[in-house]
C-alpha cells in the first residue's frame, strides 16, 4: 500500500510528487516510457509557475539555465524586417518577483523536478505501463506491469492519450479545428546566431528556428511538407531542410543533427470532471490547449500544485476527503477559461503572420502570465472582515519585502510562504487569535507590526492591508481575510477544511 500513486512522469506528475514527497507522504511514480524523453517539446514556464517552482526550491536551478527576453527577429528572405521582446516592458516589482516567462526545454524542467525529488527519497520507475485499475471505498488497485500496486490515492498525469481517463470512462469533450498540422523538431543550426528566436512566415509556408538554452540545439517549428498526393509528410531532416530552403531561402544555413522530431495538431478539449472517487486527473490527461502562449506544460504544473496540497492534509488528517472535491470545483473552470484564452491567442498570431513582420509575439497577453488567475468563486475563499481591505479571498498572494528586526535581515513574504504550510500575515497590532492556539505545524504565524516584522516601505500594506488578519494556503492563494481582533476566525476556517 502507498498514499499515492502518480502515472504519468512529466511536469504535471512530477510537480505532484515532489509536493506530496515534501509533505511526508508516501508517493510512487510510474511512466510507460523505457527511458526519459529529451526533446524539448514544451519550452516555455509562465511567471506563476516560477513561483510554484520557486516554493518547491528548485526556480533558482531552472534560471540559471534558462533565458528571458528572447528578442522575436522576423524576416523576409535574408532581410530583417522586425524585432521585438514582447516583454520587454515587464520589469521586477515588489510584489511580482518573476515578471516574464522562463525560455526553457521541457526535458530540462523534468530532470530538474527529478533531482529535487530524489532529494526525497523517490524515483521515476521507468517501463512501468498502467494496465488496468479498480477502485472501492478503501482505495485504488492499479496493474502497473505485471505487479498490482494499491494506493488510497491515484493521478493521472498521463498526458492526452492517459491511461487513466479511459478506464474512468471520461472523453475529451470539444474540437479539433481545421488548422495546418506543424512539424516541430530539435535541430543544430549553421549559419544563424543563437540570439534570438527566428521566424520566416510566408503565403506557401512558414518556419521558427528557436534557441534552446544550455544546449546547442534549436526548437523548429515548420509547416509540413507535402508528399505527391498532398497529405503531410513526416517531419525529417531532409523536410525540415526542404521548408528552411523554401520559405526563407537563406544561404549558408544548414540544419544538422535532429534529435527528436513530432507532427502537432491543434486540439482543444477537456474532460467535464477531474474526479471520479479516489482517482484524479491533472494536466493534458484532462484537458488540452493550442499551443498559442504554451499553457499546456503550465496549467498541468498549477493542476499539480492545487491538488498536492490538498491531498496531503486528507491522508494526515488534518482536513475531511471533501476538501478534495474542490479540486475539481476550483481547476475544472480554470481549464476552461484557458483553452478559451489560447484559442483567442492562437487566432491573433494566425492573423498576425499574414502581415509584414507579424510573428508569434502577437500571443502576447498579460493572462498567459497566469498571475492573474484565482479562485474567488470557491467554497475556500472567504471573506469575514467588516471593512474592505487590498487583498481578495481566492486571488494569488502578492510577494512583499519585510524586516526581521529581531536579527536585521531582509527577507520577502514568498520565503515565509515557501513550504508546505499555511501562513498568517497578522497586519497591525499583535490581537486576535493567539499564536499558542494554531496548530503550527500547519499554520505559520507572522505578525507584520509592533512587535513583529516590519514592512518595508509600506509594500506589503499596500498588498494586504492594515488592521487585518490574511491566512494564505499552501498554494500561494488567499484563502481567508478577517478582522484583525477577530479571535476565531482562522481556527473556524482550519477547523472547515
Amino acid at each position: 500500500m502507498t498514499d499515492v500513486l502518480v502515472v504519468g512522469a512529466g511536469p504535471t506528475g512530477l510537480t505532484l510528487a515532489c509536493d506530496l514527497a515534501r509533505r511526508g507522504v508516501a508517493v510512487r511514480v510510474v511512466d510507460r516510457v523505457s527511458e526519459f524523453p529529451q526533446g524539448s517539446r514544451g519550452k516555455g514556464l509562465s511567471p506563476r509557475s516560477l513561483e510554484v517552482l520557486d516554493d518547491l526550491g528548485v526556480v533558482g536551478r531552472l534560471m540559471e539555465v534558462g533565458t528571458t527576453h528572447l528578442p522575436h527577429r522576423k524576416y523576409r528572405g535574408a532581410e530583417v524586417v522586425a524585432e521585438i521582446d514582447p516583454e520587454a516592458d515587464r520589469v521586477v516589482t515588489p510584489d511580482i518577483p518573476h515578471p516574464t516567462g522562463l525560455l526553457i526545454p521541457q526535458w530540462r524542467v523534468e530532470r530538474t523536478l527529478r533531482e529535487r525529488l530524489a532529494d526525497f527519497g523517490v524515483a521515476v520507475e521507468l517501463g512501468a505501463e498502467l494496465r488496468d485499475l479498480g477502485q472501492d471505498a478503501g482505495g485504488v488497485t492499479a496493474t502497473v506491469g505485471g505487479t498490482r500496486i494499491h494506493a488510497r490515492y491515484l493521478v493521472g498525469c498521463d498526458g492526452g492519450r492517459s491511461t487513466v481517463r479511459k478506464a474512468l470512462g471520461l472523453r475529451l469533450h470539444g474540437e479539433t479545428p481545421d488548422i495546418q498540422l506543424m512539424a516541430v523538431g530539435d535541430v543544430e543550426v549553421d549559419g544563424l546566431g543563437r540570439d534570438a528566436w527566428h521566424q520566416w512566415f510566408a503565403g506557401d509556408g512558414a518556419i521558427m528556428l528557436c534557441p534552446l538554452p544550455g544546449t546547442t540545439a534549436f526548437q523548429v517549428q515548420a509547416s509540413h511538407e507535402l508528399g505527391p498526393d498532398g497529405t503531410p509528410l513526416e517531419p525529417t531532416l531532409a523536410t525540415f531542410q526542404r521548408t528552411f530552403d523554401r520559405v526563407a531561402g537563406v544561404a549558408g544555413v544548414r540544419l544538422h543533427n535532429l534529435t527528436w522530431s513530432s507532427s502537432y495538431r491543434v486540439n482543444v478539449r477537456m474532460v467535464d470532471r477531474l474526479r471520479v472517487d479516489r482517482v484524479f486527473l491533472a494536466g493534458d490527461a484532462a484537458h488540452v490547449h493550442p499551443i498559442a502562449g504554451g499553457l499546456g506544460m503550465n496549467t498541468g504544473i498549477q493542476d499539480a500544485y492545487n491538488l498536492g496540497w490538498k491531498l496531503g492534509l486528507v491522508l494526515a488528517g488534518e482536513a475531511t476527503p471533501g476538501l478534495l472535491d474542490t479540486y475539481d470545483e476550483e481547476r475544472l473552470p480554470i481549464a476552461s477559461r484557458l483553452l478559451d484564452i489560447t484559442s483567442e491567442r492562437l487566432d491573433a498570431v494566425l492573423t498576425a503572420i499574414k502581415q509584414s513582420g507579424g510573428g508569434v509575439d502577437a500571443v502576447a497577453s498579460p493572462e498567459l502570465t497566469q498571475l492573474q488567475l484565482g479562485y474567488p468563486w470557491s467554497r475556500l475563499s472567504r471573506d469575514t472582515a467588516t471593512r474592505p481591505g487590498e487583498a481578495r479571498p481566492g486571488d494569488r498572494a502578492p510577494d512583499a519585502p519585510y524586516l526581521d528586526p529581531s536579527t536585521g535581515t531582509r527577507g520577502r513574504l514568498f520565503d515565509l510562504f515557501r513550504g508546505p504550510h499555511f501562513t498568517l500575515l497578522r497586519l497591525g497590532e499583535r490581537r486576535g487569535t493567539a499564536f499558542d492556539d494554531l496548530k503550527t505545524d500547519i499554520v505559520k504565524p507572522y505578525p507584520i507590526g509592533p512587535g513583529g516584522l516590519v514592512d518595508d516601505a509600506g509594500h506589503v500594506a499596500h498588498a494586504y492591508g492594515r488592521d487585518t488578519q490574511i491566512l494564505i494556503r499552501p498554494d500561494g492563494y488567499i484563502a481567508l481575510t478577517a478582522d484583525a481582533d477577530d479571535p476565531s476566525a482562522v481556527a473556524d476556517y482550519l477547523l472547515s477544511l
